[in-house]
């Protein structure tokens, strides 16, 4: 059940038009060049070998990656992201029960602003099994969350001290679809759109697309539109393009991603394309399945991981037409890449490989958006999420 659930990464240090996540600007903007070195936020799998969250230092000038104080524990964070303001960490716990209640938690902490150690504020209940995903909004002011198990979201007012409220917003989820994995609706992931207005939430199980409203400064998400996958195509993560025009899903059940035209005035979606995640030629083999996509800061290239296959998958981006062609397979160099990051400066690529428990860094090519390994690879218990902060 777990290896189903999704991590991810939140981007964070330059200007926030560059991504497809709520980022932290200030330090950027401060001293107006790009910076040397961010701390990265790992979230696990808990259990015989891992804590909770793990931090690293990544240098930019070296490519190293060294692994800096010690780590927090929290239960089943597999998925974490960085505060706008990068004074606070938010993390899921995904639970099937949390703090005596029925349903997952999301964890809010507080960053050490030296040394970047993590201290727990508060915590809520998601009211809807084993949560995957959260999304911080622009104005750190709301975090959703996506309920896999409980095929569900939720959302949350933050305080002045970074804070959770209760739940402002729950919103349960029905239907199913074809696969015998869609018996029930299962939210995979929830994003917000560049222009701070709206959501979208991928649910595998109802082969949807939700776009849900969003009233930040209420901590309100409003059913909105909606669009369809393929029947049995299982759409899991999602990543609007840094123009607000387009945004990509990617599916696990049948490895394909999908290029979507966005009205950001409408809040809807219209499908315009679908690509297989394999390389040309190859089929789905048992045991294969897609996990996280991400677009590339310059919104030219967009890249996915495929677990069993253990490659990233690399597309250019049309420009225009917001279409995607095939560069390339990258193996991650380990086993089952739930996850990875792209460096919010757009230079490298980490790869969290999620069974070998391994981190492995590549450079990405400014032109065609091609990975070459570094050589750099460090351990960590069961990689599932990343969140970088600069520093």
């Amino acid at each position: 059940m777990f290896a189903r659930s999704i991590a991810a990464i939140c981007l964070f240090a330059i200007p926030a038009s560059l991504f497809t996540m709520s980022v932290s600007v200030a330090n950027a903007q401060e001293s107006h060049t790009e910076p040397d070195s961010f701390l990265v936020y790992i979230g696990t799998y808990t259990g015989p070998e891992s804590e909770g969250i793990y931090t690293f230092r990544f240098d930019r000038r070296s490519g190293k990656l060294t692994a800096v104080n010690k780590p927090v524990k929290t239960s089943n964070p597999s998925f974490v992201a960085v505060h706008p303001s990068g004074q606070y960490l938010y993390a899921v716990n995904e639970d099937a029960e949390f703090n005596g209640e029925q349903g997952g938690g999301i964890t809010s902490f507080s960053i050490n602003p030296k040394t970047g150690v993590l201290t727990e504020i508060n915590s809520q209940c998601t009211h809807g099994a084993h949560p995957c995903h959260l999304t911080i909004d622009q104005s750190g002011k709301t975090v959703g969350v996506a309920n896999y198990t409980g095929g569900s979201i939720a959302a949350y007012k933050i305080g002045k001290a970074g804070e959770l409220s209760p739940a402002s917003t729950f919103v349960q989820h029905e239907g199913k679809s074809v696969h015998p994995r869609q018996e029930a609706p299962h939210g995979h992931s929830i994003d917000v759109d560049p222009l701070n207005k709206y959501v979208a939430v991928s649910d595998l199980g109802l082969d949807k697309v939700l776009v849900y409203k969003m009233n930040a400064r209420k901590g309100e998400l409003t059913a909105h539109s909606a669009v369809s996958t393929t029947p049995g195509a299982g759409p899991r993560h999602f990543s609007f393009h840094p123009n607000g025009k387009f945004g990509f899903g990617i599916n696990e059940l049948n490895m394909t991603a999908n290029a979507y035209r966005f009205n950001g005035r409408a809040g809807t979606l219209e499908l315009l394309q679908t690509v297989s995640t394999l390389p040309p030629e190859q089929k789905q083999q048992e045991g294969q399945s897609t996990a996280e996509m991400y677009v590339h800061p310059s919104g030219k290239f967009l890249y996915g991981s495929n677990r069993g296959h253990n490659t990233i998958v690399v597309y250019t981006i049309h420009p225009q037409t917001g279409k995607l062609t095939y560069v390339e397979n990258q193996d991650t160099g380990g086993s089952t890449p739930r996850s990875f990051g792209v460096v919010p400066t757009g230079d490298f690529l980490l790869a969290l490989n999620q069974a070998s428990s391994t981190i492995v860094v590549f450079r990405i090519d400014p032109e065609t958006g091609a990975l070459e390994p570094t050589g750099e690879e460090v351990p960590c218990p069961t990689p599932v999420a990343a969140a970088f902060l600069a520093r």
